[in-house]
């Protein structure tokens, strides 16, 4: 049975983009499991990893493709959605760190796992959006991607998957590209250990065949170091020690 090709005129309307939509509603679930603390909090990550899987197993698999006329005009409330996200992503990342220090109710252990919830939010939703908006021309969705990146400390990814994993997917030279026979158990920490120093020798290198030292203002680790501390830095004066963990 051949895929069904969707027009740009569907393709266009709201109800199409609506299943996007739903990563929305874990900003207010973030909140109602702070507030209301005890078990909800496990929501979070359970809502996050198996609702969204769930429901693709029960409504099947979509092998609709757009049409190749389709315009970035005609995808505006899919582009909309990663946009909306990374100031609600720092509202609630932040909001939080204030709230949760300062809540009564909330336990050691509670706050523990409600920003596990939260980092399960910002990795699975924050960094998926963040690479949808570092593919885009305009600056300003670039900028969002390194913000999103930056709030959860992880923004040399930008650099590493558009100049090391565009170029090198499937080969040793891709840090994410797992070996063979490599369990997750291993590939995990490798990438996490190895990406930061390949991102930093990929953007060194196209620095140093223009004549360039790594030191160049161009250098996007400067801006990478510089949002990460002053969200580090916002998180100390909102949560004190604490914020920080």
């Amino acid at each position: 049975m051949a895929n069904r090709i969707i027009s740009p005129q569907d393709l266009s309307r709201l109800s199409r983009a609506l299943p996007f939509w739903m990563s929305l509603l874990l900003i207010p679930l973030a909140w109602f499991c702070a507030v209301q603390g005890g078990w909800t909090i496990a929501l979070l990550p359970l809502v996050t990893w198996y609702l969204f899987s769930l429901l693709d197993a029960v409504l099947g698999l979509n092998l609709d493709n757009a049409d190749l006329e389709t315009t970035e005009d005609d995808l505006y409330w899919y582009r909309l959605v990663t946009l909306i996200w990374a100031p609600l992503q720092f509202l609630t990342v932040f909001g939080l760190i204030y709230y949760a220090t300062r809540a009564g109710h909330l336990g050691t252990a509670e706050r523990i796992f409600l920003f596990f919830g939260v980092g399960v939010i910002t990795g699975t939703i924050g960094i998926n959006y963040s690479h949808e908006l570092m593919h885009q021309r305009n600056k300003t969705e670039r900028l969002l991607a390194d913000a999103l990146l930056a709030m959860v400390l992880y923004s040399h990814f930008r650099s590493e998957h558009l100049l090391v994993h565009h170029r090198h997917v499937g080969t040793p030279r891709d840090t994410v590209t797992a070996r063979y026979n490599e369990g997750f158990h291993r590939f995990y920490p490798r990438v996490l250990r190895e990406s930061l120093t390949s991102a930093f020798h990929a953007e060194k290198n196209m620095l140093a065949r223009k004549g360039l030292p790594w030191t160049d203002p161009g250098n996007p680790f400067f801006k990478y170091w510089a949002l990460q501390a002053g969200f580090l830095l916002l998180a100390l004066v909102l949560g004190g020690w604490s914020g920080l963990g």
